[in-house]
């Protein structure tokens, strides 16, 4: 039997964009619990729940704050156990998917011809050829449209179709939820600008009742939320932020008919349940990059021209990529209709999957940057042996482009090659 190894020390939402690579390869070995997932200790509930009979390994990855020291030194080694019982494995490959000092050295316990992903060689650091091309793209996120979820899938071999990794969205009849803000507060709608959505998409989902989803620290805007929603919203409103546990949340996104969410790890729990997504993306959220993954989901996306933007840099635009969200069209549009255009800068897209993965198709305004991400994708689709429409002019522009001489390099010494372009 074939074992496989993937560490993922990211956080909530990156958990869950790891089910295509864990579907893939639970699907190549035969067996789920030949497939080891390493995450953060604070993770491990939420995937084994997520990933039912991978073997889920545990470890200290973030810092804790608050906690005692002795009680931090004592996670700490614990950890050395579960080092020495995977390194007396055998695996076919260790999936190092974040540029993480502990994942690189957790994955050099391994024969360098079997890590994928980030790694350490000849004490640098180095990465696939799939994730040097994507550090590349980088350089124009807005012409790039490459999903988190499949970049990583295709560190892979023959990725399972991005059609069977999450279920169809459909409406559960358990009314609308609400996530109301991920961990950069920038990247989500302040409550006099959410209000209106939410009266909105309330009523389109039947009036039935309204769950709101957030960590403690969310609690005080839920409750300023609460103030500016009309009383028979209100009175159908359960307020469960900072009640839940990780797999809690999981329960109470559960049949939902839709969740209004900002990119966070609640969407990307919703779309593992199949629960339509209506997500609302600005500031440095790009959904072509970690939009919900699957067909059926909804997302509106400011396309404002600094936009999408560098998260840890200070916004020197006064955040102008948030005014679209603000304009009375867009609960119009939330509410089905078609009469109206979006406001400036802001298009709405519709998730849909195709050879490559998951990809996000604009259904309303204009996208200034559709033409060259559809060619990006064919051009990154080519190299990796599949098929996917564009434009062929501007696929050559881009091949040029993103070609260095280093893609012609022997791997170092000691490594296989990875597939290289």
């Amino acid at each position: 039997m074939r074992r496989f190894l993937v560490l993922q020390l990211a956080r909530f939402g990156d958990l869950v964009q790891t089910r295509r690579l864990v579907k893939t390869l639970t699907y190549a070995a035969g067996a789920a619990d030949a497939v080891h997932l390493v995450v953060d200790h604070s993770l491990v509930g939420l995937a084994r729940w997520l990933y039912p009979g991978v073997a889920v390994h545990g470890l200290v990855a973030h810092g804790a704050p608050g906690r005692e020291r002795r009680a931090a030194e004592q996670a700490v080694l614990a950890g050395r156990d579960v080092l020495a019982d995977l390194a007396a494995l055998d695996f076919a490959a260790v999936y190092c998917l974040n540029f993480s000092p502990l994942g690189m050295a957790i994955a050099a316990m391994f024969s360098p011809e079997i890590q994928r992903g980030y790694r350490m060689t000849a004490g640098q650091t180095d990465k696939d050829a799939l994730l040097r091309l994507v550090f590349r793209l980088a350089r124009d996120r807005r012409g790039a449209g490459l999903n988190l979820a499949d970049i990583w899938a295709h560190l892979a071999e023959a990725p399972v179709s991005a059609d069977t990794v999450n279920p169809p969205a459909a409406p559960g009849g358990g009314g609308l939820g609400l996530a109301l803000a991920g961990r950069v507060a920038r990247r989500s709608l302040p409550p006099e600008v959410l209000a209106p959505l939410v009266r909105t998409l309330f009523r389109a989902t039947g009036g039935k009742r309204l769950v709101l989803v957030g960590t403690a620290d969310q609690a005080p805007a839920a409750r300023a939320l609460l103030r500016r929603l009309d009383p028979d919203v209100a009175r159908a409103c359960r307020d469960l932020t900072g009640k839940t546990s990780l797999v809690g949340l999981a329960d109470a996104l559960t049949g939902l008919d839709a969740l209004l969410t900002p990119d966070t790890g609640a969407m990307h729990l919703a779309a593992a349940l199949g629960v339509p997504v209506v997500g609302l993306f600005l500031s440095s959220a790009w959904c072509h990059e970690t939009g919900s993954y699957g067909p059926g989901h909804r997302i509106w996306q400011a396309v404002t021209d600094c936009a999408p933007c560098l998260e840890a840099a200070a916004c020197p635009q006064g955040l102008a990529c948030l005014a679209p969200f603000a304009d009375p069209v867009l609960p119009r549009l939330l509410a089905g209709s078609t009469k109206v255009a979006p406001p400036a800068g802001l298009v709405g897209y519709v998730t849909g999957c195709d050879a490559l993965g998951t990809v996000c198709r604009p259904v309303a305004g204009q996208d200034p940057t559709l033409a060259r991400r559809t060619a990006l994708r064919a051009v990154v689709a080519r190299r990796l042996g599949l098929t996917v429409p564009g434009e062929p002019a501007l696929e050559q522009e881009l091949v040029q482009g993103l070609t260095v001489e280093s893609d012609w390099m022997l791997p170092p010494p000691g490594r296989a090659a990875d597939g290289e372009w």
